[in-house]
């Protein structure tokens, strides 16, 4: 019997050119689904670990926490960023060197005073 190996590398991120909204997967039972038409900004600090990119919706503010995330920030630019999904740890090794890599996903809801709750 001839067993194919699974080599595809583990994905935290897609592009679709004609995506109406940004889904932010947080575990295998949970997802939320930002619409773009809330999208109001995004924010890109690098630091010498980690980089953190915040997208800024009217409802709710999505923090990426990981490395090499300018190419989302590009995807944002063009509206054709997915979805976007934390990975362990683990992963990052196997992640080529110019890949993004998503470490952690924190959802701040935003309420009407603009002052950020966690959600």
């Amino acid at each position: 019997m001839n067993a194919k190996l699974n080599t595809k590398q583990p994905e935290c991120w897609s592009i679709d050119p004609q995506a109406r909204g940004l889904r932010v997967v947080l575990s295998l039972t949970h997802s939320l689904l930002l619409p773009f038409e809330h999208f109001i900004y995004s924010e890109l600090e690098s630091g010498d670990d980690e980089e953190v990119f915040k997208l800024t919706f009217a409802t709710h503010e999505v923090i990426l926490k990981g490395g090499h995330l300018h190419r989302l920030e590009a995807a944002v630019q063009r509206l054709e960023l997915g979805t976007v999904a934390a990975l362990p740890d683990r992963f990052e090794r196997i992640a080529a060197d110019t890949q993004p890599f998503i470490r952690e996903i924190a959802i701040l809801k935003r309420t009407g005073n603009d002052e950020d709750a966690r959600a």
